[in-house]
């Protein structure tokens, strides 16, 4: 599959008139169909609501004095993420952030467009704003050799390990969790009903995942650093999980249950962090197996 730089896509669309195609921030890029499955969204626990598709988490956070948003999956789920949260009776337009666990197309790429449609400011790490802002990854990302460009997010910038985006009573807090990709963020804040309060993890993907002649073997600092990230999300206080990819942690398992009225809430499992991040260990042993044998 061939895929165009976004100069050079912007240079052969058509000139005219009214298609669904026309605005260059949404131009589609091909990738997993599950990727676009179409989800009904829904509150997950308190002021916490899923917003993304069937195969790509996205939360929206009312802090009561304006939105956050978390990720902005493809292009050209773009109109599928504002129908969302206008389903939930929220308007697009009080996003004040939008924030951003990788720069890989299938979480950033609708992120250009979501910005200018709300005005929020978009936040990841240092790493990750760079590749946003020239919407290409990171030249030492494992897959960097295979993922196509997304639309650049000028207006991207980076915060600090630790640090937090405050809006209201609301602390989201960044905990930078590398390896998937170099500049990969989780991130973390509390959500109450009444005056019971969770831990929320919003983590990043932590596969072992390369393209081209990348190897985990010939990259041991990328192997410890992704090892670290896994340790680190395993000890997170977390009493609900929300994984990049939600089946990476059945959380697409989870979402069809607490949409069927399942009672206690599938979400709220202190066990989940835990399970997430041996699965990733699991996986990145398998890889290194792989690339031994």
């Amino acid at each position: 599959m061939i895929f165009l730089p976004f100069a050079a896509a912007l240079a052969v669309m058509p000139a005219s008139g009214g298609g669904v195609h026309d605005d260059p921030l949404t131009l589609p890029i091909p990738g997993n169909a599950d990727w676009e499955k179409p989800q009904t969204p829904l509150k997950l626990y308190g002021d916490t609501y899923f917003v993304g598709t069937g195969g790509l988490s996205l939360v929206l956070i009312d802090t009561g004095d304006g939105l956050i948003l978390i990720d902005g999956a493809l292009p050209q789920t773009v109109e599928a993420t504002k129908a969302n949260i206008r389903q939930l009776v929220f308007r697009v337009e009080d996003i004040r952030y939008i924030l951003n666990t990788e720069a890989h197309y299938d979480h950033s790429g609708g992120l250009a467009a979501l910005a200018r449609d709300s005005g929020a400011e978009v936040i990841t790490s240092p790493v990750g704003a760079a590749a946003l802002r020239t919407g290409r990854v990171d030249a030492h990302d494992p897959q960097a050799s295979d993922i196509p460009e997304h639309p650049p997010v000028p207006n991207a910038r980076g915060i600090e390990d630790g640090q937090a985006v405050r809006l209201g009573d609301t602390a989201v807090t960044a905990v930078f969790t590398p390896g998937h990709t170099p500049g990969s963020v989780s991130w973390t804040w509390k959500t109450c009903e009444g005056v019971t309060c969770v831990d929320v993890v919003f983590a990043s993907s932590l596969n072992a995942v390369a393209n081209g002649t990348f190897t985990y073997r010939a990259h041991p600092e990328v192997t410890a650093t992704l090892r670290a990230s896994i340790d680190r999300v395993e000890a997170l206080p977390c009493d609900l999980l929300i994984s990049a990819h939600p089946d990476n942690s059945g959380g697409d398992v989870k979402i069809a249950a607490l949409q069927a009225g399942a009672t206690p809430n599938p979400f709220l499992d202190p066990s989940a962090c835990r399970a997430y991040a041996e699965r990733a260990r699991g996986r990145l042993q398998a890889r290194l197996d792989r690339e031994t044998s």
